[in-house]
């Protein structure tokens, strides 16, 4: 080691030893021992990114708020269970206390809100069709009206509860609390009640009776215009209300009722555009038939006409005289068709080969070219047996059908085209087939004719047959006059709705018009014409709208007056053993 490099590590050694002297501590100063902070590592769960992304403790925030929401006595179970709160969101659980209230509203709140629509229903039955909004508050209020035939509205206590902050309390006795799950039992005991339910209740064995004209099963229905809709909404903390109303995603459904999840089926009875209709078409327009009543056809989603004639360019003009029963129809009648807005043709009918093979299949290629849909016959029997499946704002409809009456030679071969006839069980088969893949099957029949409301003991048995395998609607096509209704459980059986397009006109005594005996028709009550409006929603049978019609000018149906409705109904019902 160099003398430089030694004298300066010896000056470096006696700085140090001079700095450490002037850091001890006085005498009287006593010496603080520091404390020892051992290492704690930083738990994860108290980590948050900063803006930056950097990592800040969960030490500098402020603990998170659990908002707690009670869900009313008044709310119904299908909100009730549709309710999804977001994040930092619980409903009450045994008593806890709460910030939020979810209720019926007499009018709008600040938080979001449901729109909920009841409808006043009747058991199936019924004849009344409508009441005003004002009458129906009356009953509310206690005044004794002619509607109720004696009897409090029936309704759930969860109804009762909305439509007292809708209306206020009911008059005692006015209103009768039933359990959702009795209500139509009760109601359907004589003499038959009438009940409120939500919208989502409704099932076939209901009624919807009309409010001021208005039906949540019309598809222009109006929530704003309706009596019975009741609003929910929050009450509850400003702070609570605010974070729900900026969530993007509502947690309560703005309704129960969705046009878009509908669709409404029209179905009609016999068509044959022949003798005095067609006479009548070609004097007084193409049209003519169907200007009274094109409304109820073409507002429905799918329409669907049995036709029980082929058309053919060979087919000599009508004769109101004619007394052969071999039927063809003109090719300028097929424009009726289209001016009610067909959707589906039914090819049950016995008579589609009247005018021989050759016109029935040329009238299969005149609807494919209208882009028209067909069942119940094709070019073979496999094609005969083939269902229309449709899909239309969600439910699935499976149209099937068949003849058992014959005559032999309309039905379809391995070989030949024609009609499908009903051997071998195969629709029953079928049936069940569809309803396993999720297909509401509606089926409809060419059954043996006869002429009355009460079908026979055969015609009973057989349609119950479609409805045991799965039909949630089976309908006859062959009947001239309207027949019997009935239920097994839950599907509806109509065993004959009645002409739509024909020329017979005869009527039975009571109606308060005249009686058109034709010779060729000597049984009363053919110009009394079914047209069923089927309501299907969110994937499920609901209901059926009767509509009545009268058959005027050997052609021509018109909407029934209140008077002709109510003898129809009452005489149906009467023979339904209703």
């Amino acid at each position: 080691m160099s003398p430089e490099r030694l004298r300066t590590i010896i000056l470096a050694l006696l700085v140090l030893a001079l700095l450490a002297c002037k850091m001890l501590p006085v005498a009287d100063v006593p010496v603080v021992e520091p404390s020892r902070t051992p290492f704690q590592p930083l738990d994860s769960s108290q980590v948050q990114p900063e803006s930056d992304g950097s990592i800040i403790s969960g030490a500098q925030n402020i603990e998170a708020k659990t908002w707690t929401l009670r869900i009313s006595e008044s709310v119904p179970a299908a909100l009730r269970e549709q309710v999804n709160l977001p994040e930092g969101f619980e409903i009450e659980r045994n008593g806890s206390p709460t910030n939020l209230v979810l209720d019926a509203m007499a009018s709008s709140g600040e938080g979001p809100e449901s729109q909920w629509v009841y409808a006043l229903v009747g058991p199936f039955p019924t004849i009344l069709d409508e009441v005003s909004g004002e009458d129906l508050k009356r009953a509310w209020e206690g005044e004794t009206l002619e509607f109720l035939n004696g009897r409090p509205l029936l309704m759930a206590s969860s109804t009762e509860q909305a439509l007292t902050r809708h209306w206020g309390p009911p008059a005692a006795e006015a209103v009768r609390a039933v359990k959702s799950d009795n209500l139509l039992e009760k109601a359907w005991e004589k003499p038959y009640s009438l009940a409120v339910v939500p919208f989502e209740r409704l099932e076939p064995r209901w009624k919807v009776i009309r409010i001021e004209g208005t039906s949540p099963l019309d598809k222009d229905f109006s929530f704003k215009k309706y009596p019975l809709r009741v609003r929910f909404g929050l009450t509850g903390e400003p702070e609570a209300l605010a974070l729900l109303a900026n969530n993007t995603e509502s947690f309560i459904p703005e309704n129960n009722r969705d046009t878009q999840k509908m669709s409404v089926v029209v179905m009609t009875g016999v068509t044959a555009l022949v003798r005095a209709t067609g006479a009548k078409m070609e004097s007084n327009g193409i049209s003519y038939p169907g200007e009274d009543i094109r409304h109820w056809l073409t507002e429905a989603d799918l329409t669907h006409i049995s036709n029980e004639v082929s058309f053919d360019e060979s087919c000599p003009p009508a004769n109101p005289y004619q007394y052969s029963l071999q039927f063809c129809s003109r090719l300028e009648y097929l424009d009726l068709l289209d001016y009610v807005g067909m959707d589906i043709m039914e090819l049950t009918g016995n008579h589609l080969m009247d005018w021989g093979r050759n016109a029935f299949d040329n009238s299969l290629e005149l609807y494919e070219e209208r882009s028209w849909k067909t069942y119940a016959a094709g070019a073979d029997l496999a094609a005969a047996r083939q269902p229309l499946l449709i899909e239309h704002n969600g439910n699935k409809l499976a149209f099937l059908g068949c003849n058992p009456a014959g005559p032999e030679y309309v039905w379809a071969t391995d070989n030949r085209s024609g009609v499908t006839d009903c051997a071998d069980d195969w629709i029953l088969e079928e049936i069940t087939h569809l309803r396993g893949e999720g297909y509401l099957p509606i089926v409809t029949l060419q059954y043996f004719e006869s002429y009355g409301f009460v079908p026979s003991t055969s015609q009973q048995r057989y349609f119950q047959s479609m409805a045991e395998a799965g039909a949630v609607i089976v309908s006859g096509s062959q009947a001239h006059h309207p027949q019997t209704m009935a239920f097994y459980e839950d599907q509806f059986i109509h065993y004959g709705l009645g002409n739509l397009f024909f020329d017979q006109m005869r009527l039975p005594d009571g109606y308060g018009v005249p009686v058109f005996d034709v010779e060729d028709l000597p049984v009363p009550g053919t110009r009394l014409e079914f047209i069923d409006r089927h309501i299907f929603y969110d994937g499920r049978y609901l209901g059926t709208e009767i509509l009545t019609a009268m058959l005027e000018d050997y052609s021509r149906p018109r909407p029934m007056t209140v008077d002709e409705r109510k003898i129809l109904l009452r005489n149906t019902f009467e023979s339904s053993g209703w």
